[in-house]
């Protein structure tokens, strides 16, 4: 064995030479680097304000699920409902005057996350019919379900198409 091999290798410095494979380290490995322009951009709180409709849309609908089986009082869940109704409304007018904005992204993400959305909001439609549930609290909970179905794959399509490079 020569006396090289038991001396450590010395650090090659990183400013020394130019990169010659930019966004990679100096054994080749794939190095990420912030998308700045991406990052600083603002835009207009679509995410926060569905994030708010999906709070309001399951504190609606854990105040009729907790008095269910007796009918319950139905004013706070359909003040909740129609608040939560209108942020995502709101929150889709945002949305839609962006410009430049991935919109081919987004639909891509939003189709897929509805259609896991639906299904759940389905199966707890099921649930309340199963368990007997009727009349206007039915109604309710399916309107608070619609909502909550929409807004979830909202914000999920709108954060993955937010970050796109293009």
């Amino acid at each position: 064995m020569s006396a090289d091999a038991t001396q450590p290798r010395p650090m090659a410095e990183p400013h020394a030479t130019a990169d010659p494979h930019p966004g990679s380290d100096a054994d080749g490995h794939a190095v990420p680097r912030p998308a700045h322009a991406v990052l600083s951009r603002r835009l207009p709180p679509v995410a926060e304000l569905a994030v708010a409709s999906v709070s309001l849309m399951l504190a609606s609908g854990v105040y009729l699920a907790a008095h269910l089986p007796t009918p319950p009082p139905l004013t706070p869940a359909v003040v909740l409902c129609a608040v939560g109704a209108a942020l995502s409304v709101s929150a889709v007018a945002l949305l839609s005057r962006i410009r430049p904005f991935a919109w081919h992204t987004f639909f891509q993400v939003a189709r897929w996350a509805l259609v896991a959305y639906v299904a759940i909001a389905g199966l707890l439609v099921f649930v309340f019919i199963y368990d007997h549930t009727r009349g206007a609290t039915l109604g309710v909970l399916i309107a608070s379900l619609g909502v909550f179905a929409l807004d979830v794959p909202l914000v999920i399509a709108f954060t993955v198409a937010r970050y796109h490079r293009s």
